[in-house]
């Protein structure tokens, strides 16, 4: 397996099939820009690729030679429960190909870990009321990279796995998890995922970086696309910008390709056209 399929047909055609196994690529996207959709789209059609091979060919075609779908999908999120995050994939994808996709989609909810120790009041985010015999162990409890590491060792090899989002652990940084853990937590990610091959995809909101903690991300990860809003006259456009990625940007640079201009269809994540240097 040379190259794993991200879903999008013609961004996997360009790039030569897919994402180098063990690269962990970091989705940095301004809200509603497409990075959210981008994300549903690959966990989605992938698995779609193991349950329904005729449906995957009708919204994808055919997986390039030097290319193969993983076996199993992992969506970890650490705020959203299973049936929120299908949710919001219905209103980014057609229905049929969510149902017919789920099945090979397995969801782990951190939200127990991420909560713990937030002013959030317990029957928020946990369907099981605490007894009294579970008061004592409350300290015990692992903390959120503990529980996304097992996840990950368990589960990563081989396998895409898509992280929702580090936004959140950027936006809750306490002691136990400061801000200058994160980039390190991603390069420790980057190294591990080069022995279990697979593809990692970690979602981040860019409007909660600013260009130095971004920077550090970016530098922290094996590949970057990123998601922007722009502006021609009254209309705005989705476009993605490949900001670096080992393996990758060579290809695209070969093509001359700057932008890819997007759109969110019936399947998901779509590249709508392409610039290019003239």
């Amino acid at each position: 397996m040379n190259r794993i399929p991200f879903g999008i047909q013609r961004l996997d055609t360009t790039i030569g099939g897919g994402a180098p196994p063990g690269s962990v690529v970091l989705l940095s996207g301004e809200a509603g820009a497409g990075a959210r959709e981008f994300m549903y789209t690959c966990a989605v059609m992938n698995g779609l690729a193991e349950t329904d091979p005729d449906l995957f060919d009708l919204y994808y075609g055919g997986i390039s030679p030097d290319a193969a779908a993983p076996d199993e999908v992992h969506y970890v999120s650490f705020t959203s429960e299973e049936r929120q995050v299908r949710r919001e994939m219905v209103r980014a994808m057609d229905e049929e190909i969510i149902d017919s996709a789920i099945d090979n989609v397995r969801f782990h909810d951190l939200s127990p870990e991420f909560f713990r120790l937030s002013p959030v009041p317990r029957e928020w985010y946990s369907a099981r009321t605490t007894n009294i015999s579970e008061l004592g162990d409350t300290q015990d409890r692992k903390g959120v990279p503990e529980a996304l590491g097992e996840q990950l060792t368990e589960h990563a090899p081989g396998n895409l796995v898509v992280i929702d989002s580090l936004s959140d652990l950027i936006s809750s940084a306490t002691e136990s998890l400061p801000w200058s853990d994160i980039p390190v937590l991603l390069k420790g990610l980057s190294r591990a995922a080069y022995e279990w091959g697979g593809l990692i995809l970690v979602h981040v909101t860019r409007e909660t970086l600013d260009e130095v903690h971004h920077g550090q991300l970016i530098d922290a990860a094996d590949g970057t696309l990123s998601f922007e809003w722009e502006s021609g006259g009254s209309a705005r456009a989705r476009t993605m910008v490949v900001k670096q990625f080992r393996g990758v940007l060579s290809r695209i640079e070969d093509e001359n390709i700057v932008r890819f201009e997007t759109e969110i269809g019936d399947a998901g994540f779509d590249i709508s056209d392409v610039r290019k240097i003239r």
